[in-house]
């Protein structure tokens, strides 16, 4: 099996790669990291804002999709999506739109209605959310809370996992990084995607 894991929005640094290499040896599984802003990193909160707000998001789809199709082109049969912060948006567009996509865990992010209707996922889905988050119209608790309104009207299957942290719980470089309810939630996921991609 094979995993596609999305960046932050700070780009494809040494953080999102070596948490790609921390999943694969979790899972003994493949993973793959797309460099969605083309080997821009950001260094600043003001740098990524604007490397995010510039961001072609069906453009960031069709990248995922890519690796996921090369994934199973190279001898995976089920390629799942973990994606953390705006990776756990586009994890949440791509359970939508890829169909090369069998399951999906997205960490702290969650995408734009007009990228992706979440209440048409298909596939096992797994969020993984901190309860303190306050980052309004995106991961904050008020869009959690409207995110399961929306799984459950379309009648989506899916565990949802609340923690006692803030934004970025899972991010070791983050100043709300959380070592304990960050290896919970990512040995959750790699369990997860056990089930459903074996």
């Amino acid at each position: 099996m094979g995993i596609v894991v999305i960046q932050e929005w700070w780009g494809m640094n040494q953080q999102i790669q070596d948490m790609a290499l921390d999943i694969s040896k979790r899972g003994n599984v493949t993973t793959i990291v797309p460099d969605l802003y083309r080997g821009e990193i950001a260094t600043d909160h003001e740098h990524a804002g604007h490397l995010m707000s510039g961001l072609d998001w069906q453009g960031a789809v069709l990248d995922i999709q890519g690796c996921a199709g090369h994934l199973i082109q190279n001898g995976c049969s089920k390629v799942g999506v973990i994606g953390f912060c705006m990776g756990g948006a586009l994890s949440l567009a791509s359970a939508v739109l890829v169909p090369e996509i069998s399951a999906a865990a997205p960490f702290y992010g969650i995408c734009a209605a007009d990228l992706a209707d979440v209440s048409k996922i298909k596939i096992p889905l797994q969020c993984h959310f901190g309860d303190k988050d306050s980052v309004p119209g995106f991961s904050s608790k008020a869009d959690q809370d409207k995110l399961k309104e929306k799984l459950d009207a379309g009648g989506v299957k899916y565990e949802f996992f609340s923690y006692p942290a803030d934004h970025a719980f899972a991010n070791p470089t983050s100043a709300n990084f959380i070592k304990e309810e960050a290896e919970k939630a990512l040995n959750r996921s790699v369990e997860f995607f056990k089930k459903h991609l074996a």
